[in-house]
């Protein structure tokens, strides 16, 4: 282990920061398409939290976001939408059965979150199939692959641990956990950027596959860009959010602050922010009008919540839909995880349509696909 350490893990991911200068100063041209995404750690438990106290988490979730974001619009005329990443280890059906009702309002989605710790590769398989089938039995939750009907999710470790990656060996302890997680059909992981956790991997600012090498953790440490080449065989979709040094905020006026993506009470959503995501330029090469913006977030506190349903969230999608108007070559869409999924194989496929008509393009939420409904009838015969 080197013992060269600089603050919010740089020494691991400014190599590769350095490398993407010339990315990043390139001018952009044409028109911007921005894909936003905000994946929730959504721990309504957080802090052993009571009962009562996670219930009133949810019920202020499921009452204000109507609330104060329903009457904002994007370029394709939805909503904001959330993905919510809920923990499969404090699961609570009624706090599922709740957010399924502000999604079903367009409002977002849920997914697979998990924390675990000195875990095997048996039980951990055994966790997400069993997760897997609550949620989209259940609460009609998680995507459908359109072809096969197959049951599909999208993933976020917790403690940014993903593959065995944090340094001690802790919150995880399956070093084949990408294959994992692709077997038991997620379609793509969200986790990072870990920084300053140092889970944080090499690889930074983009949309990859990994393959996992299970005699090794943290095997999705490097991997192939998306639309680069050939998807690798046995791969998995890693799909991060931006991470750059932030020049106009500096500690004591000289060093750069990291922009990390997070979302919370003392980094709200805002347009000065959006200019560092966009610089970040996670892209696809046949879309380069593309910029995939996935934020992250722990929604559930009460602290983010003030700055995720209050007047922060309100002023930025306001500024957003003004930038907008003022600017013709500008676009905002909202998206899932699964819609910026669909979207990052969409360009991988070098589709020349439109954000609206790929939103679905491989996968369908399940709470609105016709094939679910089928299965579920089937389901419910042979019961």
């Amino acid at each position: 282990m080197s013992l060269f350490r600089l603050p919010s893990a740089m020494d691991l991911w400014l190599p590769a920061y350095l490398r993407q200068t010339p990315r990043r100063w390139k001018r952009t041209e044409g028109d911007v398409h921005l894909l936003l995404c905000l994946a929730d750690h959504y721990e309504p438990n957080l802090g052993d939290a009571s009962e009562e106290v996670a219930l009133k988490r949810v019920e202020r979730w499921v009452r204000d976001y109507p609330r104060q974001l329903g009457g904002f619009r994007d370029s394709d005329g939805r909503p904001p939408r959330h993905s919510f990443f809920y923990p499969i280890e404090t699961y609570h059906a009624e706090h599922l059965d709740m957010l399924t009702e502000l999604c079903q309002q367009g409002f977002g989605e849920v997914e697979i979150h998990l924390h675990h710790d000195n875990d095997t590769s048996e039980n951990l398989r055994r966790t997400l199939l069993e997760a897997r089938a609550v949620f989209s039995q259940r609460h009609r939750q998680l995507a459908r692959d359109r072809r096969t009907g197959e049951v599909k999710y999208a993933f976020i470790h917790g403690n940014w641990a993903l593959d065995n990656s944090h340094p001690e060996g802790r919150w995880c302890g399956v070093n084949n956990e990408l294959d994992i997680l692709r077997e038991t059909g997620c379609f793509a992981d969200f986790t990072l950027p870990a920084a300053p956790n140092r889970a944080q991997t090499r690889t930074i600012n983009s949309i990859y596959y990994a393959v996992d090498d299970p005699l090794r953790p943290k095997s999705h440490d490097t991997g192939t860009p998306v639309g680069s080449t050939p998807r690798p065989a046995n791969s998995l979709m890693l799909i991060q959010g931006p991470l750059v040094l932030n020049w106009s905020a500096r500690k004591w006026g000289v060093i750069p602050r990291v922009e990390n993506s997070c979302v919370q009470g003392n980094q709200p959503l805002s347009i000065s922010r959006l200019k560092n995501w966009l610089r970040a330029k996670v892209q696809i090469p046949s879309r380069p009008d593309w910029y995939f913006v996935k934020l992250h977030t722990h929604g559930a506190n009460e602290g983010n919540m003030d700055a995720l349903l209050g007047e922060p969230a309100v002023k930025f999608h306001r500024a957003l839909a003004q930038l907008a108007a003022e600017n013709p070559r500008f676009y905002y869409h909202y998206v899932t995880a699964r819609e910026m999924f669909n979207l990052a194989r969409a360009a991988e496929d070098r589709w020349t349509g439109t954000v609206k008509e790929a939103r679905d393009y491989e996968l369908e939420w399940n709470g609105q696909s016709e094939s679910a409904k089928s299965q579920q009838r089937f389901t419910e015969c042979r019961c």
